[in-house]
């Protein structure tokens, strides 16, 4: 039996994976801009990074603390943002993220929902400290 099957959250087969071989996981030295976001919900907070190139995003990184949920989602939100320009970034929603991952239980939308506003508020600082200096 396995653990989708075991659980009462009915997690995807891709939210596991994703759990537990993570993509994009640690700190970037180089990074255009670093935000934390947290979730009022539970608790989690995750760091994301961005390395932003001519408008387009070339890199991407996160550090969670927390859930099976947040972690799936850090790694959503950073493998669908790399190539992409800010612009095209920034109209990345929470239902976005929750599709990638083949649904989340509504308990753990926040985690969707944390991982979008990190990656908006990433664009935002970026756009207020980086752009407005050009």
């Amino acid at each position: 039996m396995s653990y989708t099957e075991r659980s009462h959250l009915k997690y995807s087969e891709k939210l596991i994976e994703l759990f537990k071989n993570p993509k994009n996981v640690g700190e970037m030295k180089d990074a255009s801009v670093t935000v934390t976001e947290g979730s009022p919900v539970c608790g989690d907070v995750m760091q994301l990074s961005l390395k932003i190139e001519n408008e387009k995003i070339v890199d991407a990184k996160f550090l969670s603390f927390g859930c099976a949920a947040n972690i799936a989602t850090g790694s959503v939100i950073t493998e669908k943002v790399k190539g992409l320009s800010i612009d095209e970034a920034e109209k990345i929603t929470m239902n976005d993220v929750a599709n990638e991952l083949g649904g989340l239980p509504q308990v753990k939308m926040h985690c969707a929902v944390l991982a979008a506003k990190a990656l908006k508020k990433a664009i935002e600082e970026y756009k207020t400290k980086v752009l407005r200096r050009k």
